[in-house]
């Protein structure tokens, strides 16, 4: 039952499918005006709502207000892992995938897998091209607001998140919580396969190639492929003659 005629209306639109509000940059429909700006914001990258604590901006109250919890320390949803505590459902539910491994959400176009449907929105954009962000300092272009918020501290050295036992600073959060495992020693991706624990989704997804042989990164000069980009670089100097490490001693 709905109070308003107006409710019921946009309610209906589940069953229908109907979706007449349509996005002006990308044409994606809405089945109602306030989702279409919410939507819109992701192009736009307005973000009106203000942490009053911290001053971190938002595009939806709703994250505002999950966000204002931190604050709080309102953590009522436990792990039974970990212990660790989180102060929504569905941040415990998408944490729990981390212990998994569930990637509920699959690119329909390369079959990739991930955890959070936010993940895949984004990886979606590598598909279609789409950069709707742009660097004002460099012109260079971006797919999500945070990745130009991150970009952004490049050129400005900004590292506001502080790690609590050295106080390194970080540019993003998401190096923060990799930075803690260092000192912790916690390493919550495990290979299904050998059982072998990393601290890294990017190890493990690294490590599994060494049991499945797949090799992505091609030597344009000899077609010899490697399991990780890095020891690409690094194979790419017996062609190039690059020692790029000076003993400071002998030189």
């Amino acid at each position: 039952m709905f109070s308003r005629s107006g409710s019921l209306t946009v309610h209906l639109r589940i069953h229908t499918g109907e979706k007449p509000f349509k996005c002006e940059v990308c044409d994606k429909g809405f089945s109602s005006c306030a989702s279409l700006k919410r939507h819109t914001r992701t192009h736009t990258g307005e973000k009106p709502f203000k942490c009053e604590v911290c001053e971190k901006m938002f595009s939806e109250s709703g994250n505002l207000y999950k966000h204002m919890k931190t604050h709080t320390g309102e953590n009522s949803f436990k792990c039974e892992v970990c212990d660790k505590r989180f102060s929504t459902s569905g941040y415990l539910a998408v944490h729990m995938t981390i212990h998994t491994g569930e990637r509920p959400f699959e690119c329909q176009m390369c079959t990739n897998f991930f955890r959070h449907s936010g993940d895949l929105n984004k990886h979606m954009k590598t598909h279609t091209g789409e950069k709707s962000f742009k660097c004002e300092v460099c012109d260079k272009r971006f797919s999500i607001s945070g990745q130009l918020t991150l970009h952004m501290r490049i050129h400005t050295g900004e590292k506001p998140f502080k790690c609590e036992v050295c106080n390194k600073g970080f540019s993003g959060s998401g190096n923060l919580n990799r930075h803690r495992r260092t000192h912790t020693g916690e390493k919550p991706f495990k290979c299904e396969i050998c059982d072998k624990r990393f601290s890294h989704s990017g190890s493990l997804t690294v490590h599994l190639r060494i049991h499945t042989g797949e090799r992505p990164f091609k030597c344009e000069v000899c077609d010899k492929g490697f399991s990780a980009s890095a020891s690409l670089k690094r194979h790419m100097r017996t062609h190039t003659g690059e020692k790029p490490f000076k003993c400071e001693v002998c030189e």
